[in-house]
């Protein structure tokens, strides 16, 4: 069975069957056997393990999952590419193969042999277009992941990754961490793709907590006040809040709840932690 990892093989595969990257779905496949070893070894996964692949594009990571992992289910929009993969991956019985999109996907139905395998795994390489809304998706489904390891943008690692009062600094940086431990794990230069994308990329593996680091009496109030914190983030965190559509709370109440907070009117949401804000919904409670 011939690597996909390698240039000339996928280029010989995108020939044979006419494929072209498409843009509406964001395609750039990986072309560098090394990356695609690092990914693997970063995600951890073994024989033991139950992967979820998303995107498998031309099955160049899937073949390496396959030979690691116990099973492997993966689910690609691309209707075009389903003959392609067929066809890669067809000396692969561990393999599940579903043409949909995983944001319709029932993710419970998906892995509902998961009580065979020691853990559930996400590994991804991620179209650029997606990330935030397919990352989300996992995160809030409850379905008990081990971990998450996607090749993402750069750009969108550094907002996971961003500190408090810092221009990257928002409600993604917030949900990422409340659900797991993000760390980046691999630069990945934009030359390892096919076609070539104008940023660069990492490979960001989330360590999914089985207690969330803050303890908080309404999980959706922290979620409604964080995205109103940051709808308008220019404003102050009263300003902001009052004038969200997902809230209904007068100025007073916002305010007595900032001055129990311990903090001045004039805080901007930018300048709290997870932790407060948790707090934050605990006093609104």
């Amino acid at each position: 069975m011939a690597f996909l990892g390698n240039p000339s093989v996928t280029g010989a595969t995108l020939e044979k069957y006419g494929i072209r990257a498409q843009k509406k779905y964001g395609q750039n496949f990986l072309i560098d056997g090394n990356v695609l070893e690092r990914i693997v070894e970063i995600s951890g996964v073994n024989k033991e393990d139950l992967v979820l692949e998303i995107g498998p594009g031309l099955g160049t990571l899937t073949q390496m999952l396959c030979e690691k992992a116990g099973r492997v289910v993966a689910v690609e929009i691309d209707k075009k590419l389903m003959p392609v993969l067929e066809d890669t991956l067809s000396g692969y019985d561990n393999l599940t193969l579903i043409n949909d999109d995983i944001l319709k996907c029932d993710l419970y139905e998906l892995l509902k042999n998961a009580e065979d395998f020691s853990s559930i795994k996400v590994v991804a390489n991620l179209p650029y277009y997606i990330t935030t809304p397919v990352l989300m998706y996992i995160l809030e489904s409850g379905c008990p992941f081990e971990s998450v390891t996607v090749m993402i943008q750069k750009e969108v690692a550094e907002r996971i990754k961003a500190e408090p009062s810092t221009k990257e600094y928002g409600s993604l940086s917030l949900a990422v961490r409340y659900y797991s431990d993000p760390v980046v794990a691999l630069q990945v230069a934009p030359s390892c793709f096919v076609p070539r994308p104008n940023v660069g990329s990492v490979v960001l593996r989330l360590g999914i907590y089985r207690e969330k680091p803050v303890a908080v009496k309404d999980q959706d109030l922290m979620f409604r006040l964080i995205r109103g914190s940051f709808n308008q983030r220019r404003k102050t965190l009263v300003n902001g809040l009052k004038n969200y559509a997902g809230l209904n709370l007068s100025k007073e109440q916002i305010e007595d709840a900032i001055e129990k907070l311990g903090k001045k009117p004039s805080v901007r949401g930018e300048e709290l932690t997870l932790s407060e804000f948790a707090r934050l919904a605990d006093i609104l409670t």
